[in-house]
């Protein structure tokens, strides 16, 4: 409630402008339905409608997001998301693509930035690219992808999945900017090298439920959108592995463990868990934002700031302090 009464309190008294607080989202539906045009619109008018910071130059980014694994059905509904927020700030501009090839060498270069919405990859490989070259494809509008491939030998398909890998990990590190939303941080889970670029790799979620995600520190710039307020939110609550135990990023917002139901028995956890942070890769810079699965999650001025300043400090252009945490504080 105090969340509530400090947002009434600043609309009130005159907030300064740009200033976002944490609001409540509605409690998401029983099942993710497409979205319409009245949702898209809706979006629109919640999405930011300037840039928090001009941009340095004019920014391009690639927005992926194709999956061979699980099928989010929110994918469509983060897309409108984020296309609704270019379009308002003029912040950056929108390339779609389920391609593959894009992240080759000819196609990844025109790019400042680029983000993977839910591209969930299948298991126990978790490798897209070795997906769709083995023509393993979920995703409806893309099933006559694996085709291009066919007559491909198998080493042939492991050294272009091998490149097309490298071409994004190279070109984040060489001063580009990676965001990843929830599932997509699942497209290459089992590559170290995804792994380490992007700060952890997927362990496993217990069941979506709600529970309360904190600010780790609310004078960051990032979570200004938040008030330094804690907030209600579903979701499916991401647990991590590999680099993750590192901790080599800024943390930005987290949960409880005590707070989440179903997790895994006899297998110990942080009592802190992160769900989203920034980190530098190389020359780089990568957003990491685990909400949401759900669209309601979208319906809210401060999850689109969020969501905007994330994206700029990516692209390069919000600057702000995002050296990993201090031992002892994670």
């Amino acid at each position: 409630m105090r969340s509530l009464a400090l947002w009434a309190f600043f609309l009130l008294a005159g907030a300064p402008a740009g200033s976002v607080f944490a609001e409540i989202a509605p409690k998401p539906a029983k099942a993710i339905t497409p979205p319409s045009p009245e949702w898209v619109a809706s979006i629109m008018e919640l999405a930011p409608g300037a840039p928090t910071v001009a941009p340095k130059r004019r920014r391009e980014v690639l927005l992926f997001d194709l999956f061979t694994g699980f099928d989010h059905k929110v994918i469509p509904h983060a897309n409108a998301a984020i296309r609704a927020i270019a379009e308002k700030t003029g912040a950056f501009s929108v390339t779609p693509s389920a391609d593959i090839e894009m992240f080759g060498t000819r196609n990844i270069g025109r790019f400042d930035g680029v983000i993977l919405n839910n591209c969930c990859s299948q298991g126990p490989g978790r490798n897209i690219f070795l997906d769709v070259l083995r023509g393993a494809i979920k995703d409806p509008r893309n099933a006559a992808m694996g085709e291009r491939y066919k007559g491909l030998g198998e080493d042939e398909r492991n050294a272009m999945a091998a490149a097309l890998e490298k071409g994004l990990v190279d070109h984040i590190a060489s001063g580009k900017g990676l965001i990843v939303v929830h599932g997509g941080i699942v497209m290459q889970n089992d590559s170290r090298a995804f792994g380490e670029m992007v700060g952890g790799s997927f362990d496993y979620h217990p069941k979506a439920q709600e529970f309360s995600v904190c600010p780790v520190d609310g004078s960051h710039p990032l979570l200004k959108a938040f008030g330094g307020e804690p907030f209600t939110h579903t979701d499916e609550p991401y647990l991590f592995k590999g680099a993750y135990a590192k901790k080599d990023f800024r943390p930005l917002l987290m949960m409880r463990a005590a707070d989440i139901q179903g997790k895994r028995e006899g297998a110990p956890v942080d009592d802190t868990l992160y769900v989203s942070w920034i980190k530098r890769f190389g020359k780089g810079r990568v957003f990491f934002v685990s909400p949401s699965h759900f669209p309601e999650s979208y319906q809210s001025r401060a999850m689109l700031r969020f969501y905007l300043d994330g994206i700029q400090y990516a692209l390069g252009d919000l600057d702000c302090d995002d050296a990993p945490l201090a031992p002892g504080r994670n």
